[in-house]
């Protein structure tokens, strides 16, 4: 089975010693969203998590504990964008994370990470020009690092609409224009760029609009076919797996303006001083009247291994 940890916070960047030490517990529970008496138990065992996703601005933090994750198969995502403290207030700086990306590729290998520049927004100041300027500097600072560059242009949901008001999507034109020229960009770099339910408008000019963490993804990481159960997507444009996902709402500090995972500021700080590094669970403890499932798993691997 695949365990995702990057949907609604960043574990490796604000969280790593409470992962450490799920890694070395051998399980991590984990509360349901919708239902908060409802707990999921998950063992972190190799031999029925076939691989971990991660989605992180940072992954710096986990760097020196990969040992803790080398019988997992691993696919990261490394969100690196050219937008400053109006934007992303507390992401560390850029091209330091491009020194980090490149030490992460060396140690788990480029064939799994790849980078997400996303999402892209245009403003008076972050303009078309400006975008593709920053692009190709990033690019050519990670050529060999990866081969796979994701992208999605800013979506209006409702916790962006109240945190980011003044953020408008771009317009098909830009998206073409800019589309086709980081298409070009990534490919001289020896990239090729994935969007991220943004549909097909782009396969015509070089992109592979087959989604980026989906099972194929999975398996080009880590070497090995995965007989995976269907899983429903949430959203119809959105082919990824991203089911069992580990983390919580509302607990990243990073303040990203255009984040979906965050309410607002207050009920992150609320959370973070809930966290506690020791329990199994990421934000609390388990509580009295709490239903803890243990969660079915097994291996999807097939025996056709070694493939990619």
């Amino acid at each position: 089975m695949i365990l995702n940890t990057g949907q609604r916070t960043d574990i490796p960047a604000f969280f790593s010693t409470w992962l450490c030490n799920r890694l070395r517990a051998g399980s991590v529970c984990v509360r349901n969203p919708f239902n908060s008496r409802q707990v999921s138990r998950y063992k972190l065992d190799p031999a029925v998590v076939d691989a971990i996703g991660f989605c992180t601005k940072n992954p710096e933090p986990m760097l020196g504990h990969l040992d803790l994750l080398r019988d997992f198969g691993q696919l990261w995502y490394v969100t690196i964008t050219p937008y400053g403290r109006d934007i992303e207030p507390h992401v560390p700086d850029k091209h330091h994370l491009l020194e980090v990306f490149r030490a992460l590729s060396d140690a788990v290998g480029a064939h799994a990470v790849g980078w997400r520049y996303d999402p892209i927004l245009i403003t008076p100041t972050y303009s078309v020009a400006y975008h593709l300027r920053a692009f190709e500097t990033m690019a050519a600072a990670l050529e060999g690092a990866t081969n796979t560059v994701v992208i999605s242009f800013v979506d209006r949901y409702r916790t962006v609409r109240r945190n980011f008001p003044e953020v408008r999507e771009v317009s098909p034109r830009n998206r073409i224009e800019l589309g086709r020229a980081l298409i070009d960009i990534a490919g001289a770099h020896g990239m090729t760029v994935r969007p991220c339910a943004e549909g097909d408008e782009l396969a015509p000019f070089g992109a592979d609009c087959t989604g980026c963490q989906t099972i194929a993804q999975f398996e080009r990481a880590i070497g090995c076919r995965l007989a995976a159960p269907a899983y429903r997507r949430n959203r119809a444009s959105c082919a990824c797996y991203l089911a069992c996902d580990i983390g919580a709402y509302d607990t990243c500090p990073h303040g990203c303006r255009y984040c979906y995972a965050n309410a607002n500021r207050q009920a992150v700080e609320e959370n973070l001083a809930r966290h506690d590094p020791t329990s199994p669970l990421l934000i609390g403890a388990l509580e009295a009247g709490d239903v803890v499932h243990d969660v079915p798993q097994r291996s999807w691997k097939t025996m056709q291994e070694r493939l990619f």
